[in-house]
């Protein structure tokens, strides 16, 4: 009998064509929503997900300041900043943060379901939120995430 190899292909720069993709967040729950970004993101929504490469997509989040909260996260939930100098914590909830900076609550919380590495912060940087319904990403012909 004759013995077949194959031989198991991993992703690498060479061989992955990273895609574009536009997501409306719009009425869509924070945790929810940012899972299946962060999944994109990875690559692991692909059969050629390398867990040692960088084979992950490219997501354009619209409309950050329409992200929702369920029960009353809005109010309870408290984000923690660090300035590093005695005294230098900050804490501000989830209702002051959506109104300053909205894209930091979607940014944040795709941020920590990435790992921890440099591949991580490789991952973290094909993620570009944006407030409104508009983007400068155009050219790159992103498609509608299903």
């Amino acid at each position: 009998m004759r013995h077949l190899s194959y031989k198991t292909k991993f992703a690498n720069k060479e061989t992955h064509k990273a895609e574009w993709f536009v997501v409306d967040a719009t009425n869509q729950t924070v945790g929810r929503l940012c899972t299946k970004l962060a999944t994109v993101l990875r690559g692991k929504h692909k059969p050629t997900y390398t867990p040692h490469a960088d084979a992950g997509d490219f997501v354009i989040v619209l409309n950050a300041e329409k992200v929702v909260f369920t029960g009353d996260k809005l109010n309870q939930k408290v984000y923690l900043d660090y300035s590093g100098y005695p005294g230098g914590q900050k804490e501000q909830t989830a209702k002051v943060l959506l109104g300053r900076h909205p894209e930091r609550i979607v940014e944040r919380a795709v941020k920590g379901m990435l790992p921890k590495n440099k591949l991580g912060r490789a991952m973290y940087k094909k993620l570009h939120v944006y407030t409104g319904d508009t983007h400068p990403h155009g050219a790159q012909k992103p498609t509608e995430l299903k």
